[in-house]
């Protein structure tokens, strides 16, 4: 009998891809596989079972898909964190380095209000610069972030370690060696 396969097989690699010797973790082959995509959603799921969540917060963009599908699941409000200057109220913003000079994000001044019990969406960990700025976003709005869950984890960027340096409960699906 054959093993199920498990997320980390619905994920394609694509060689040299945004730039020569980047090893490519496309997620867009598990979201557009039904059960991967049900794998992926009800195993992010998993370690917060019987703990009230208010709002699930995705970050920009396939955090989108992820974020939305888990708050469905949960019958709960998501909040998007997106790129500057993407939201069309008043926002609150957060600057983070990328690996080659910065970024901001941002999220509505009202989509989270105090005490409301969060949980933090995306696809990838990488060096956890964009977690961390939607982490900051939600902390300033006193949000109670309840756990970071991603499906892929690249544990050589040190973004897990990073996350869990700022006490935050990491879970990742899989992970890929290599950047």
């Amino acid at each position: 009998m054959q093993a199920r396969p498990g997320v980390k097989d619905y994920i394609r690699t694509i060689v040299d891809f945004p730039h020569e010797g980047i090893m490519f973790r496309d997620v867009t082959t598990l979201f557009a596989d039904p059960r991967g995509f049900r794998i992926a959603v009800d195993q992010m799921l998993d370690p917060f079972a019987g703990q009230r969540i208010d709002k699930v917060v995705g970050l920009e963009a396939r955090g989108f898909i992820l974020g939305g599908a888990v708050a469905h699941q949960l019958t709960v409000g998501f909040v998007p964190i997106r790129k500057k200057g993407k939201l069309p109220g008043t926002t609150i913003s957060e600057e983070y380095k990328l690996e080659y000079g910065e970024a901001i994000v941002e999220i509505h001044d009202d989509a989270i209000q105090p005490g409301e019990r969060i949980l933090l969406v995306d696809d990838l960990l990488a060096t956890g610069g964009t977690a961390e700025a939607g982490i900051k976003l939600i902390e300033r709005l006193g949000g109670e972030i309840l756990g970071c869950a991603f499906v892929v984890d690249l544990p050589e960027l040190g973004g897990r370690a990073r996350l869990e340096a700022m006490g935050m409960d990491v879970h990742a699906l899989c992970a890929f060696e290599g950047a």
